[in-house]
């Protein structure tokens, strides 16, 4: 795992997309793992503004959200589809496609888990997984105890999760308690992941995840076993961080980030 400290959020937003948009540009048919949440608006924005400003090509993209809340359409303006169209789809040239979700109104769930991971297989697989960080330390919607080892599943969110996200429902008694997310297993198998994360109130948290123990209760901890992870994250986040001299020397010697040391 490689740890890069950002002077901002709004730097390590932008790193992390100059990061895909690097991948995309190297591999026009990328296929990329995406996440929903405030961490990574952000990041869309940039990307965004790249596609207009800077011709980035989505055209051959291929994309597979990480998650869907259980019970809601497309349509409904709190699933996933339809933050992924306002935040990214509407604003680039991609194919809708080729932007992949779990159905959030599938009648056989736990078939709907094995078709998505099937879906993800039948592409090859996902080339680079953007990722956030949730308050207790999970990835996607794997709440603590999670499996390690577990594949895109039907998932009951914890009362935490839950009452930090219903605030973006217009009624918050409606948000689900269930979601479909990708597995430990299934995150980890994409050739690489890069998870951003800012914010004071991620540091300890982000302190557990990087540097502590390998753990089901903090399942973002899993990424210490992936070969191609980089986290990063801004000076708030990276406060609790022990490694800091080692991330930073890393960053500023290793010839393969030379060319994102001005953003």
């Amino acid at each position: 795992m490689e740890v890069v400290i950002s002077r901002s959020a709004e730097s390590a937003q932008k790193l992390a997309a100059t990061i895909l948009a690097d991948a995309l540009r190297a591999k026009p048919n990328l296929v990329i793992g995406l996440a929903t949440g405030r961490t990574v608006e952000g990041v869309y924005a940039e990307l965004a503004r790249m596609h207009r400003q800077e011709y980035l090509d989505f055209s051959l993209a291929r994309t597979f959200n990480l998650d869907e809340y259980i019970g809601l359409g497309p349509d409904n303006c709190n699933s996933h589809r339809y933050y992924m169209n306002y935040h990214l789809f509407n604003n680039v040239n991609i194919d809708k496609r080729n932007t992949f979700f779990p159905d959030g109104l599938a009648v056989d769930q736990e078939a709907e888990g094995l078709r998505y991971d099937m879906a993800i297989k039948e592409t090859g697989g996902i080339d680079v997984q953007l990722l956030g960080l949730g308050r207790d330390g999970h990835i996607g919607f794997n709440e603590p105890l999670s499996s390690l080892a577990s594949r895109t599943r039907p998932k009951a969110l914890t009362p935490e999760t839950i009452e930090q996200n219903s605030s973006l429902f217009e009624h918050p008694e409606d948000m689900p308690r269930r979601a479909y997310t990708m597995g430990v297993g299934t995150i980890l198998e994409a050739r690489n992941i890069l998870m951003l994360v800012t914010g004071q109130a991620k540091a300890e948290i982000l302190a557990k995840a990087v540097e502590g123990p390998v753990t089901s209760m903090i399942t973002a901890s899993a990424l210490q076993l992936h070969p191609r992870a980089v986290v990063v994250t801004d000076e708030e986040a990276a406060s609790a961080l022990k490694g800091r001299k080692y991330y930073d020397w890393v960053f500023q010697n290793e010839p393969k980030w030379a060319a994102y040391r001005n953003i």
